[in-house]
């Protein structure tokens, strides 16, 4: 494999990362957006987000969608799929794992809008969906929608 350039503030890509070992050990990173002047969407699909119950110790499994309207900057993905890893051993409940996700990036980013659809799938036979979003959306942005339906089940 070829090793990549080196970015400015970027440490991560070309070189081989362990999974860090929880969300606040893992090392987040953001490149400049080339388009700026410009609002898009920009979706990050996370169809396998993985926890663990602070309180049984048994994993909790998630869908999770990320749409953001880009300022300065874009999230590097390979640090952002280490981020999302490093959740496979976190112990949290699924409101808290879903907004901190959203605030970090919106810390990160600065983002001129951000929301989050974490979509989990049941624990004890409900399904718990948890939704967060940053101020309005600009004008003239399309949202699609995040096209996850709700838990049916086997039904």
């Amino acid at each position: 494999m070829a090793k990549a350039p080196k970015k400015p503030g970027v440490s991560q890509l070309g070189v081989h990362v362990d999974v860090p070992a929880s969300p606040d050990a893992a090392v987040l990173e953001r490149v400049p957006n080339p388009h700026e002047d410009a609002n898009y969407i920009a979706r990050f699909t996370v169809p396998e987000f993985t926890s663990i119950c602070p309180v049984t110790g048994q994993p909790d499994f998630a869908h999770l969608v990320i749409d953001y309207v880009p300022g300065k900057y874009l999230v590097e993905s390979k640090s952002f799929k280490l981020y999302m890893q490093s959740f496979r051993n976190h112990g949290a409940f699924h409101e808290d794992c879903t907004i901190a996700i959203a605030k970090r990036l919106v810390d990160l980013l600065k983002p001129k809008w951000l929301r989050i659809g974490g979509y989990w799938y049941p624990r004890g036979g409900i399904p718990i969906d948890v939704f967060w979003q940053t101020g309005k959306l600009p004008n003239g942005v399309w949202v699609p929608d995040q096209a996850v339906p709700p838990y049916r089940g086997r039904g």
